[in-house]
């Protein structure tokens, strides 16, 4: 019965689907909410019982003035309130324990399908939109499960419970009341539609929100420095104004359901009791029966007015089903070989046969076509091109950030895509122009690709990578650098990431033009050091500087996604007009570039 609420209470067929497919997550906890719903209505029935126990007082000890028949039937009234506190004692526990656990899975389930998510779906959504959907979204689910889903079900039952006592007890009230309810049951009904569409509209814009903060928030220099606090401002107090409209027409919404249902009640419980009262005149009922039909329909005003906030809160349950489901429904498109190979002892030797390369969103306007190269184990090649040639995608197809669209990439003659995910990324490592560092150690950061490293080996990387600032650190390799570095420089960041990179031991090795943010000091010491470790392994090295050129063996001009040339730099630099161009365009063709 627990799960029939996901079938029937629904705002449209989406929310129906996104609802229904909760269950998962919800069966390990079947037996606790199982145990909440019998609580609940145990609770509820027990809580029935005080009404039956007042008419037997009025009827009986009062009218007959027999005062010693009332201290049972007050000893029974005390049980009943203790046995429906021990009730709700254990509802509590269950409610608890089932939904939070539930909750702490499908997070947990979330985060994994994020990880496993291509780098395209992280380039298009926004990170607000995640965040939002990873916490407001799941609490609001949580509620449902462990509150609203239940006692949609117990004020059904309790209210179908006290239908049958009142008709019992005295039909022609009990006709009264039921037929009175109808009006009730359509307004909720359409104010329910209207609902959920305002509650996705706000889950929505807060996500929007969201990932406004986020940005001023990690790009808070940026705005300091160019003066626009103020204009920043501006569209964060936007967007904050239209989450609050529509926050106020949902309210105004929700009000206007509490509204009739505290009045409407009110209304049928003056005619209940006019229409009793003659009964009792007449003689028709007695006094206790009329006492406790009130009672008892008061006690089911509860479950009527409760019913449209719970009702709000499966719309609002449903709406974040949905937007949970947009996110677990996107297809992991970077996926496993069924059954993956792999390189015993990789030498590094990569070719690229064919290969092309275009973004799912636009397949008729390639980043790549046609790319033809191969890279020796133990050789270095630099790709030099305009920016907008294709270069740093080339990059990200070696490691899978990407799968190619056309052709394919092999290490050591084994298809990329053949080889388990894990085993290509230890193979293959990369340090990007933009270094991502995270909220924690610099040991923390330096380690995240090789955890077993040692402290010897951690020190070379630094070495090689000229980052031995980090000993000057207040607790050295200990110290926390702030969410994404920050408290580093551009530079700093850069000489890190590289030697996270390096400590990985790769085989092949992927620079992203990664000593951009390098003066022309530091950038010489760090590139000396880098030529030992690029002796060692396969590089792939997008440059921009030509100072990077002569890290290489060869060098491959990238235009227009795909490559025109291939040679040494001298050789380049001799018979290749548009290499010289793209040199001259940085600045870097100088007189340490001739041949000596």
């Amino acid at each position: 019965m627990v799960e029939r609420i996901f079938y029937r209470y629904r705002c449209g067929p989406p929310s129906k689907r996104s609802l229904r497919r909760l269950l998962p997550w919800i069966r390990p906890y079947s037996w606790q909410l199982a145990l909440m719903l019998v609580t609940a209505l145990l609770g509820t029935l027990v809580g029935l019982a005080v009404p039956l126990i007042a008419r037997q007082v009025i009827d009986g000890p009062i009218a007959a003035g027999d005062r010693s028949a009332l201290l049972p039937l007050a000893l029974l009234a005390v049980a009943f309130g203790v046995a429906e506190a021990l009730l709700i004692l254990i509802r509590r526990w269950a409610t608890a324990n089932s939904s939070l656990g539930m909750e702490n899975d499908l997070r947990n389930d979330l985060y994994r399908h994020l990880q496993r998510l291509p780098v395209a779906f992280h380039d298009k959504w926004q990170s607000g939109q995640l965040l939002s959907r990873a916490t407001t979204d799941l609490a609001i689910i949580r509620r449902f499960v462990g509150f609203a889903a239940v006692f949609i079900i117990t004020d059904t039952l309790t209210f179908l419970v006290i239908a049958i006592m009142l008709l019992v007890m005295y039909w022609p009230l009990g006709v009264v009341t039921l037929v009175s309810g109808i009006p009730l049951v359509i307004f909720m009904l359409h104010h329910e539609r209207i609902y959920k569409v305002l509650a996705r509209r706000v889950q929505d814009q807060t996500g929007e929100l969201t990932t406004a903060v986020e940005e001023a928030a990690v790009g808070i220099r940026i705005i300091k420095s160019f003066g626009r606090r103020q204009m920043f401002y501006d569209g964060y107090d936007e967007q904050a104004r239209t989450v609050r409209g529509q926050q106020l027409d949902k309210i105004r919404t929700l009000a206007k359901i509490w509204s009739v249902l505290d009045a409407y009640p009110q209304i049928v419980l003056a005619v209940v009791v006019l229409i009793g009262s003659i009964g009792v005149a007449k003689g028709a009922v007695t006094l206790g029966t009329l006492a406790a039909f009130a009672a008892l329909y008061l006690a089911a005003i509860w479950p009527i007015a409760a019913l449209g906030w719970l009702l709000a809160n499966a719309q609002d349950a449903a709406a974040a089903g949905d937007r949970l489901m947009e996110v677990l429904d996107t297809p992991t498109t970077i996926v496993e070989s069924e059954r993956p190979s792999r390189i015993e002892h990789p030498r590094g030797q990569i070719r690229l046969e064919g290969v092309g390369f275009a973004y799912h969103d636009a397949p008729d306007a390639p980043v790549l076509r046609d790319v033809n190269l191969t890279i020796e184990s133990g050789e270095t090649l630099a790709v030099v091109g305009a920016t907008g040639s294709g270069k740093t995608t080339l990059t990200a197809l070696v490691p899978r950030l990407y799968d190619v669209t056309a052709g394919r990439i092999t290490i050591d003659g084994v298809d990329v895509r053949d080889l388990a995910i894990a085993d290509l990324r230890t193979i293959v490592a990369t340090a990007f122009e933009e270094p991502t560092l995270f909220s924690a150690s610099v040991r923390e950061n330096l380690t995240l690709g090789r955890p077993q490293a040692t402290d010897a080996e951690v020190a070379e990387a630094l070495s090689v990578a000229h980052a031995e600032f980090v000993h000057r650190l207040p607790w050295g390799l200990d110290t926390r650098i702030g969410e994404q570095g920050l408290s580093l420089s551009g530079g700093q960041r850069q000489r890190l990431a590289l030697a996270r990179a390096i400590l990985g031991r790769p085989r092949v090795l992927v620079l992203d033009d990664p000593l951009s943010a390098l003066d022309v000091h530091t950038e010489e010491l760090v590139e000396t050091a880098l030529r030992s470790v690029l002796n060692q392994t396969t590089g792939l090295v997008v440059a921009h500087r030509a100072s990077t050129v002569l890290l290489a063996d060869r060098v491959a001009l990238m235009e227009d996604g795909t490559i025109t040339a291939t040679g040494t730099h001298q050789e380049l630099l001799e018979t290749v007009p548009a290499y010289r161009e793209i040199l001259s365009q940085e600045a870097e063709l100088d007189s340490d570039l001739d041949p000596v």
